[in-house]
């Protein structure tokens, strides 16, 4: 195939990609956002009303708390973060509210020795946020499996995960009904996986690499890019300075699937800390329990490492550096099916080599914590080859992000802004080959049909200003403008309001406009496993969307103990798109822009409940409804395999300690519509719904227990308990090279039951 390479090319672009550390909106910086919190009795546990809450280095600027204990606070304009709080009857004490954003404070009456204790608030769904984000944390993922980053998310109702096709194994995520190329996924707040990653990706980060994840639902930051649409998952790595000195993770199967982890971190100094990640996996058994000749699940074999190091100079310069590499083949397809010598079987073939780095730098100015310079530099080469049956589709990927962001304030911390430049290079190369040749045509017809070359350099600058009153108001308003070399000049607009009208009370509103180039044959490759015919047609345009929607959340408390309930709504309206459209012609894919006249849109529904109903029972229940619908050939149709609803139930009980560990997961799917199969008489234009197939109702049902030691615990689970299977996932399995071969619609489990066991043992 034709790509470009060599170490000159990989070294410049591995110095391309930029963000900061401060470049994520979602998570306000704890140097500019307002202290809030709660003064308790240190001896009741009871709120203290009226306690004066002040900062030592201006005695001016200071609040009461409310009859519930709580306050909140601007911060100042100094490098002296410490609190004074006092009350009559209690001790006066001295609180350090450096990089915290909640405090909870135990005061001593006069009478006893003065003591403060400072706790973090941990929710779910954060209260200070500007942006509606979900947090899944490092116990949330020890849940589950997690053995990579689509499984890290099937106790949490916002993000689906869907198999693409029965034979490939590739897994994508959606949110707000949107496949997961419309959301933005950074690691630690850089955009990541993206491109021709996108099949594959949530497989490329192993779970116990991970120590949280961020769910923004809805607009962002400019910031951060143009390309979210739906909203961000960010996930967030192990900090050297932070991390465990070890972490050991084995996990294996009733499949024969084994996967290997081991964390390692330490600190060089008192300025310098390194971690080590390692990861493999490994399948190597052929599976095949619904008896269709085909592998339910591919061989499969990755080696993954990443390497952090960090540097924090102790006088407002922090450098991070990071380099990663993974190698990972993929083999699936009929039972009689070997790469070496396919024998006229089916099959299907990956092999992916990819390397990133980064490197991150930010200064804050001695005095100032609210001003910083961040520069981050990193690039990616991603390159693989793979077959699927006759066909091939091979490709390369060089990219780079650069981004100077400079932050600081307008009077007092109220007020703060953020501007900068950044710089986006892409460099794709794409070879498909359908395996049939056309003698009508000429060599250089055949190399524009096979070879899909583009070239990308969007120089771009933003601003974004930030509004936060110390009690119940925050505004983030964003703009950037970005020059495209293929589109020409872009806006891109951002809102996002945060209003907390009563205590405990959380109103959001967020919209905005996002853009993005498509990928038709990545975004498309579970359909690779069909007999369908790819049409696509010339001159795809950019696809562009808004997005309008907002969330309300409740705290309350509920048997004693602490609760949360949220409800939101997201409208997704496309100007543009590049349509897949598996309705109109059952033998092919049309890919095009969407066309003169038509819609496309989502609008998504969610409604969720976390309670404690007794000590160490945690609950979990939520219902969403997605309406997703797209014009094609004059109808607007609902999109195919998304349902409508969906519920969701997860219980969680954990002894004192957490000696014991127990977790239960219901997921319920109603019916989704389908594509009719290759050579059936397929939909009937202008019917509208009514003839289109549909998927039945269903029912996941996951459940794990955990024990822990002093050092270690090990776990074991059952995935799908009542074994429930998608029947003849794979239709024309009999006759795989024939017109009615159709693999891609796929809505259920295709392998059942599947029961697993690991250990994790750690050093702190």
């Amino acid at each position: 195939m034709n790509s470009f390479s060599g170490s000159g090319r990989l070294l410049a672009t591995m110095g391309l990609l930029a963000g900061s550390s401060l470049a994520a909106a979602q998570t306000p910086d704890a140097s500019v956002a307002p202290v809030r919190g709660q003064v308790l009795d240190g001896t009741t546990n009871s709120p203290v009303p009226g306690a004066v809450v002040r900062w030592l280095s201006t005695p001016t600027s200071s609040t009461t708390t409310d009859t519930q204990g709580t306050f909140s606070l601007v911060r100042p304009a100094s490098p002296d973060t410490r609190l004074i709080i006092d009350f009559l009857g209690y001790r006066s004490d001295t609180v350090q509210a450096s990089g915290t954003s909640y405090l909870r404070v135990g005061l001593r009456r006069s009478s006893e020795l003065g003591e403060v204790k400072v706790e973090g608030r941990a929710l779910s769904y954060s209260g200070l946020t500007p942006t509606n984000t979900q947090v899944i944390s490092s116990r949330d993922l020890t849940k589950s499996a997690c053995c990579n980053l689509a499984e890290s998310f099937e106790t949490n109702a916002s993000v689906e995960v869907s198999t693409t096709d029965a034979v490939s194994g590739a897994k994508q995520i959606q949110l707000l009904g949107l496949d997961g190329a419309y959301s933005l996924l950074t690691i630690d707040n850089l955009p990541a996986l993206r491109g021709l990653s996108t099949p594959y990706r949530l497989g490329y980060l192993a779970g116990p690499w991970i120590e949280s994840i961020d769910i923004i639902k809805g607009m962002g930051s400019v910031v951060n890019g143009y390309e979210s649409v739906s909203g961000q998952v960010n996930v967030r790595l192990k900090e050297p300075d932070k991390a465990d000195r070890l972490l050991f993770n084995a996990y294996g199967n009733d499949l024969g699937k084994f996967d290997v982890n081991l964390n390692l971190a330490t600190k060089m100094g008192k300025k310098v800390s390194t971690a080590l990640l390692l990861h493999t996996d490994h399948l190597g058994r052929r599976v095949d329990r619904n008896h269709d000749d085909f592998l339910d699940l591919p061989l499969a074999t990755q080696f993954n490492l990443f390497n952090k190091w960090k540097y924090i100079s102790g006088k407002g310069l922090v450098t991070e550096v990071g380099l990663g590499a993974l190698r990972e083949t993929r083999q699936g397809g009929q039972l009689q099916y070997r790469e070496e010598n396919p024998g006229g079987y089916y099959g299907t073939t990956l092999e992916t080599n990819r390397f990133t780095g980064y490197a991150k730098t930010s200064y804050t100015w001695p005095g100032r914590p609210y001003q910083s310079l961040g520069l981050l530099l990193s690039g990616t080469s991603h390159d693989f080859n793979s077959r699927y049956g006759l066909r091939t589709y091979d490709g390369t990927q060089r990219t780079g992000l650069a981004t100077l962001l400079f932050q600081s304030i307008i009077g007092t911390t109220a007020h703060t802004y953020r501007t900068g430049l950044s710089f986006l290079h892409d460099d794709y190369r794409e070879v498909y080959r359908t395996g049939f040749t056309y003698v009508t045509e000429t060599p250089e017809q055949r190399y524009a049909r096979e070879h899909r070359n583009r070239l990308e350099r969007v120089p771009g600058a933003f601003a974004e200003y930030t509004y936060q009153n110390a009690r119940n108001l925050t505004v983030v308003t964003g703009l950037r403008l970005d020059y495209h070399n293929l589109y020409g000049w872009f806006l891109t607009p951002r809102l996002n309001v945060k209003y907390d009208p009563a205590k405990n009370t959380v109103l959001r509103l967020a919209a905005g406009r996002g853009q993005r180039t498509a990928n038709p044959l990545a975004e498309n490759s579970g359909m690779l496993v069909s007999s369908r015919e790819f049409v696509i047609s010339p001159n795809l345009r950019p696809e562009t969307a808004w997005n309008v929607g907002g969330s309300f959340t409740q705290y309350f408390n509920a048997f004693g103990r602490p609760g949360t309930f949220i409800t939101d709504y997201y409208h997704t309206e496309f100007q543009n798109q590049v349509v897949s459209d598996p309705y109109t012609a059952t033998t092919q894919l049309l890919i095009g822009n969407l066309e003169p006249g038509g819609r496309s849109f989502s609008r998504s529904f969610q409604t969720e409940v976390q309670v404690e109903p007794v000590k160490g029972l945690q609950a979990k229940a939520a219902y969403k409804y997605l309406d997703v619908r797209t014009t094609y050939d004059g109808q607007l149709l609902p999109k195919v395999l998304t349902p409508k609803h969906r519920v969701f139930l997860n219980l969680g009980y954990a002894t004192a300690f957490d000696k014991w560990r127990a977790d239960f997961t219901v997921q319920g799917f109603g019916r989704r519509p389908l594509a009719h199969a290759p050579g059936s008489s397929g939909h009937q234009h202008g019917t509208g719904e009514a003839t289109l197939p549909y998927a039945p109702r269903y029912a996941l049902l996951n459940t794990q227990l955990t024990r822990a030691f002093k050092r270690f615990e090990v776990y074991a689970g059952v995935e799908n308990l009542t074994n429930y299977r998608q029947r003849n996932p794979i239709q024309g399995a009999y006759a795989p090279f024939g017109p009615d071969f159709d693999a891609a619609m796929i809505w259920g489990p295709v392998y059942g039951r599947l029961t697993y066991a690991g250990l994790r043992l750690t050093l702190q």
